[in-house]
């Protein structure tokens, strides 16, 4: 009988731990963005001979936040564009988190533009709010394609807050977001017709042009022709679906050349699997097992209508995956001593690092029963192997648990402080560690871990 509580610990010897080197890309990409910002305020101070009274200052204020939102369309995009260097410098849910903060600002900074310049051109010209809007919508050069790209953004927004998110489906939430790219195409052309900073100024409209174009081709690159030329070149196919606890399988493909492929321990892919009710989503899933070049493995957990259909994916169904994306990897380790904290199947990636790790590494997995312990027999056997200890702890029978504090963990592991901690588990879970983690006084720049929210 297995109980809700076990401890295997064994003596710790063998593997040398390399501190790895960090890359400056986390440190210079803010910097160059908020270049980007002053360059742009720099082109509109050069082209404003003064501002005077309130159409000057309204007018003026509505260039520069259209300048700015314009600006903000080409970064969102960029860090969207899933370029490897970014992905796996900074990491993808650190992209998406300045992607969300960035889509808030240019939906902003977009309204903003719309109501300062319609105010200011209604003084100007001395007529009411409606008929000036009705006049610039109609009238002007490519605003018409320009509003219905600015109501683009703004739907996308509001569909994009957390309490709408809830309600749809991550899939419905992905392919929603592609008509940014239609809303960025939609009001590129006003800018250049209409606004007074590159009317005229060659030199401005062709650093704008270089701008998206630039973006154009990395998101061209990177999210549809490298995909496709994968998913042509490595041929991966569901070679069998195996169950690994309740509500969780392993997925094992097969392929060609998967060694070219280059993920690292940790990272994830996007898959897309060719079969009915599958084939339009691309899913993040990690691998649970090092890659080979013959054969990779992914466990999911049923969470969703995607998820549950892998349960009952054939042998022989074509994949195309994307990536590797990611950052929580051996390249964030900073100490010698390593705890890997999972939460339910959230040990997929933790089960890769325990294998390939070097140094001293500790394993915490904790799940609602035990039952629920995915690859358990594996991690076991890598414990015995390399001499770590691993911990399982069940939540359920409650006078079995322990609780997810700074006094339990400390328990569990001595020194904790002096640790890198990788952390991968539900939101609620990791939020929990993180607060115990930073009580027993790890520092936040040792604490690694990865959201798939959306």
């Amino acid at each position: 009988m297995t109980t809700p509580f076990t401890v295997t610990t064994y003596e710790s010897r063998g593997m040398r731990h390399r501190r790895p080197r960090r890359g400056l890309v986390p440190f210079l990409l803010p910097p160059a963005i908020w270049a980007g910002v002053a360059g742009v305020l720099a082109l509109w101070w050069s082209d404003t001979a003064s501002v005077v009274g309130p159409v000057g200052w309204l007018t003026g204020a509505g260039r520069i936040t259209g300048l700015l939102a314009g600006y903000a369309c080409a970064v969102l995009l960029l860090l969207m564009a899933r370029i490897p260097l970014l992905d796996h410098a900074v990491g993808t849910d650190r992209l998406a988190r300045w992607h969300a903060w960035g889509g808030r600002c240019t939906v902003s900074l977009s309204l903003a533009h719309t109501l300062l310049i319609i105010w200011g051109y209604s003084l100007a010209s001395r007529t009411d709010v409606v008929s000036q809007t009705s006049a610039l919508v109609l009238h002007y050069p490519d605003l018409l394609k320009g509003t219905a790209g600015f109501l683009l953004f703004a739907a996308t927004g509001i569909l994009s807050a957390r309490a709408a998110r809830r309600r749809i489906s991550y899939e419905a939430w992905h392919y929603l977001h592609f008509a940014t790219y239609l809303a960025v195409f939609l009001t590129f052309g006003h800018q250049l017709s209409n606004g007074a900073d590159f009317v005229g100024n060659r030199l401005a409209q062709a650093a704008w042009y270089t701008l998206f174009l630039g973006v154009a081709v990395l998101v061209a690159w990177y999210r549809f022709a490298v995909p496709v030329r994968r998913g042509l070149r490595h041929r991966l196919s569901v070679a069998a679906v195996r169950p690994e606890a309740p509500g969780v399988v392993s997925v094992h493909l097969t392929g060609r050349h998967l060694d070219e492929l280059g993920g690292e321990p940790g990272q994830f892919l996007r898959w897309r699997f060719l079969t009915r009710g599958a084939w339009w989503a691309a899913n993040p899933y990690s691998l649970s097992a090092p890659a080979h070049p013959g054969h990779l493995r992914i466990t999911v957990k049923t969470a969703g209508g995607h998820s549950a259909a892998l349960a009952r994916l054939r042998p022989g169904t074509r994949v195309w995956a994307e990536g590797p994306y990611g950052a929580l990897t051996a390249r964030r380790r900073t100490a010698p001593k390593v705890l890997l904290l999972a939460g339910g199947v959230g040990i997929t990636p933790l089960r890769v690092l325990f294998e390939t790790l070097p140094g001293q590494v500790t394993l915490v997995y904790r799940a609602r029963r035990a039952a629920e312990f995915a690859l358990r027999g594996e991690l076991d056997e890598i414990a015995a192997r390399r001499g770590a200890a691993v911990h399982y702890i069940a939540d359920e029978p409650a006078g079995h648990s322990r609780p997810l504090t700074a006094q339990a963990l400390g328990a569990l592991v001595p020194d904790l402080a002096a640790h890198d901690v990788y952390l991968c588990g539900p939101p609620g879970m990791t939020r929990a560690a993180i607060g115990a983690l930073r009580d027993a006084g790890v520092p936040v720049r040792r604490i690694h871990h990865e959201s798939f929210a959306f």
